[in-house]
């Protein structure tokens, strides 16, 4: 195979696809939805097809990546007019946590998971979801947060009915997670099963198979979400 073809061939495919990408609008740039993605990835895809056998002619990569320009252009010149075809295609904004209150049917329906929250959070600079008033979930995947104005004051209980704090420097640590108790994270602040049952029939949950989710902060802030 021909060096000085292969190097041009690739200087070419390469002016190509960024001037389709430019063509398909900065919002390719910015975020991705899922049409956006499939669009991208079937672009890249024939750019390699033809830059892999040199014996292929031009147009026959040149012809499917226009044609696939096209169709976007066309389908967000569409969307733009029709907010129906919009969600339809680029999806719509789900509530993952309405007034402080973890949706879980929400989350099922997106398979979005405990861990995806709690990683999404700390990428927004918020540690305890005791500090979320509304977390939205974009068609792009990114969580948009708005923090409590107000932040919650609370002090935990001890078995004895006495009022303290809890003992350790760090993150806010999930003691249950989806009805299944943290033992680990228990023993990191010094407290039993008991303990926590005491706490949770307190705030109206009677066994832990009740709660979707439960944390705590170093401050004895207390955050519960129960099974709807």
């Amino acid at each position: 195979m021909d060096i000085l073809t292969i190097f041009l061939r690739t200087v070419l495919i390469y002016f190509v696809v960024f001037l389709m990408l430019r063509l398909m609008g900065k919002r390719e740039i910015g975020k991705l939805s899922l049409f956006d993605l499939v669009i991208s990835i079937m672009i890249a895809e024939i750019a390699v097809f033809v830059l892999e056998d040199s014996a292929k002619p031009l147009m026959s990569g040149l012809v499917p990546m226009a044609t696939l320009v096209m169709i976007q252009i066309v389908i967000a010149y569409v969307t733009l007019k029709n907010r129906t075809l919009r969600i339809l295609f680029d999806g719509e904004p789900s509530v993952i946590i309405k007034q402080g209150m973890i949706d879980r049917e929400e989350m099922k329906k997106h398979r979005y998971n405990l861990d995806d929250l709690m990683l999404q959070l700390r990428q927004n600079k918020i540690m305890n979801v005791a500090d979320v008033e509304f977390a939205i979930l974009e068609p792009s995947g990114k969580l948009s947060v708005m923090e409590k104005k107000e932040k919650e004051q609370e002090t935990v209980v001890d078995e004895h009915g006495l009022k303290g704090t809890i003992r350790y420097e760090g993150l806010p640590l999930p003691l249950i997670m989806d009805g299944k108790v943290q033992d680990d994270n228990l023993e990191k602040i010094g407290k039993t099963r008991f303990w926590l049952k005491n706490q949770l029939q307190i705030k109206g949950a009677r066994d832990f198979k009740e709660v979707f989710y439960c944390s705590i902060d170093h401050r004895g802030r207390m955050f519960l979400d129960r099974k709807r």
